[in-house]
């Protein structure tokens, strides 16, 4: 299964995040991960579709869109606008329904995804496993970066690629957020994770393009 990286501009530098995005590409990133926060479904605020919209131009690489709002099938319009590539929301979040939103997503020609905090079993995401092009686990609470890899997200990782495999899905991106180090990485990958989030770890590295590298066991 392809490993795909996805690095998370929460920890990147908000004054200049056109540079950011195009850095990321030019060191082998696969996607821009990029975390909404609304100061409501979780504390902090971070940005809105007119960040996607200002960074678009700046690389063709996917942007991943993960929605930490309340009501976000009320948002998505605006960021399929903006030029997002996969919009990922909360079961939490979606008052209507996680299928309805999905589907929502998914009648703008773009991807959907679904997503659960540790505190939510993974069986949440069994239905979406049906339609969703991407599956969600938070290793961390959502919020803030820099936070410590929950270790029993490994398990939900393996019961829910179990779980596709079962449905006869067993490609389905898996994709897990929160902690992931190149320390860690190959437990993550070995659950069956094949999507990794990280931003500190590569923010924060000396050498960008190696961190990624390592995360996708290179």
């Amino acid at each position: 299964m392809t490993i795909k990286i996805a690095p998370s501009i929460l920890a990147g530098d908000y004054a200049h995040m056109g540079e950011t995005v195009k850095k990321l590409q030019d060191n082998g990133a696969d996607y821009v991960h990029c975390d909404v926060m609304d100061g409501n479904f979780v504390p902090p605020i971070t940005f809105g579709a007119q960040m996607i919209e200002h960074i678009r131009p700046y690389t063709s690489l996917p942007l991943d869109c993960h929605l930490m709002v309340l009501d976000p099938v009320s948002r998505v319009e605006d960021f399929v606008r903006a030029g997002a590539d996969i919009i990922t929301v909360h079961a939490e979040a979606c008052k209507d329904g996680l299928l309805g939103a999905l589907k929502h997503i998914k009648s703008f020609g773009i991807k959907a995804g679904a997503v659960v905090n540790p505190e939510t079993s993974e069986e949440a995401l069994f239905s979406a496993a049906e339609i969703a092009d991407m599956l969600l686990i938070m290793s961390v609470h959502p919020g803030w970066g820099g936070q410590k890899f929950i270790t029993e997200s490994l398990g939900k990782i393996e019961r829910l690629r179990n779980y596709c495999v079962k449905i006869g899905r067993p490609g389905l991106d898996i994709e897990v957020d929160g902690g992931v180090t190149a320390d860690n990485a190959a437990s993550v990958r070995a659950a069956g994770a094949n999507v990794i989030v990280a931003g500190s770890a590569v923010f924060r590295s000396a050498n960008m393009r190696a961190t990624i590298e390592a995360l996708r066991g290179e």
